[in-house]
């Protein structure tokens, strides 16, 4: 596998949301598939109220039936985040490494008091704070926290930087940024704002993989692009940036988006989660894969290794042999 010069390796995510379906092992099928495809990471939303979709639960299903794909669970709406930070903590503990989480703010009018972004990450890293302190202290050894041996990295940190006032919030605590945009240019514009906060915030800005999201709809093979789609490039929808066309033409429109650096990788929505999912890995990532732009092997074992990402030291963690 070839990385783009200045540009890094190409990651891809997929979510294996499903509206349709409350059943926690067709999730893990669509995980498995992922991985068979060597996507660095699903994602998986909460849905409060439905039994059996809670998303970092069904994810530690997953994670009994797979090896290598990086599994993040996205918490949104009311939630303590003190449990939502335990909750990640055993799922990186049962995927050896492979956890990441996205915190959303709660959507206007889901009858929640407004919360801002970023008072939910300050609490979440103090969460964190206390975590890897109990790990790391004498009575923590066997915890499996941040701090502890057990763990090979702290959970990747996902958030989506969209809209502009997440975008601060992103560069001083994401290691991964989602951003969905309908055209290189947004896409590029957004990733270099995103970097440039990042190294105002103290940051190395190569820490931080900006990803482009987008929906695809892989159903009517080649023949589907329309002007705007396929081969034109995604258009809006009500859902968001939306490409609809084959799995060769996204092929190539993930190779020239990241070639032209506007994204270090992508995150792709299903609209028909099998039916695109498997298209997206036996068409669009073999065809990424046979032309060297993508990898054909997990090169380690933690979603911090497949983003290249370090293992962060975190300043909260008691030093080695302290009482």
């Amino acid at each position: 596998m070839t990385s783009i010069p200045g540009r890094g390796l190409l990651h891809l995510a997929a979510a294996v949301d499903q509206t349709e379906a409350a059943d926690a092992g067709r999730h893990v099928e669509l995980v498995r598939l992922a991985e068979r495809g060597g996507l660095d990471f699903v994602t998986l939303d909460d849905c409060p109220g439905s039994p059996g979709t809670d998303a970092s639960a069904v994810l530690s299903r997953a994670a009994a039936v797979t090896h290598r794909v990086g599994l993040v669970p996205a918490h949104t709406g009311p939630l303590r985040v003190r449990a939502a930070v335990a909750a990640v903590a055993a799922l990186d503990r049962i995927s050896r490494g492979r956890a990441g989480w996205r915190l959303d703010a709660p959507a206007a009018g889901d009858g929640s008091a407004p919360v801002p972004l970023e008072a939910l990450w300050c609490e979440a890293d103090a969460a964190e704070a206390a975590g890897a302190g109990e790990a790391s202290g004498p009575a923590g050894g066997g915890r499996g926290g941040w701090g502890s041996e057990a763990v090979s990295s702290r959970p990747v940190r996902v958030v989506d930087a969209t809209e502009g006032h997440a975008r601060a919030v992103a560069a001083r605590y994401a290691d991964v940024a989602l951003v969905r945009a309908a055209n290189a240019d947004r896409a590029r514009a957004v990733r270099e704002e995103l970097r440039a906060a990042a190294a105002e915030s103290g940051r190395d800005p190569g820490s931080l993989r900006v990803l482009a999201g987008l929906l695809i709809d892989l159903g009517e093979g080649e023949h589907a692009a329309e002007p705007g789609h396929g081969g034109g490039g995604p258009r809006y929808s009500d859902l968001g940036p939306l490409y609809r066309g084959g799995p060769v033409d996204l092929a190539e429109l993930i190779g020239t988006w990241h070639r032209e650096g506007a994204a270090d990788g992508f995150h792709l929505t299903p609209v028909e989660p099998r039916r695109d999912l498997e298209r997206l890995v036996n068409g669009t990532v073999a065809l990424l894969q046979h032309r060297g732009l993508f990898r054909t092997f997990y090169p380690g074992s933690t979603l911090r290794e497949h983003l290249g990402l370090t293992r962060p030291a975190h300043r909260y963690a008691a030093p080695r042999g302290a009482a």
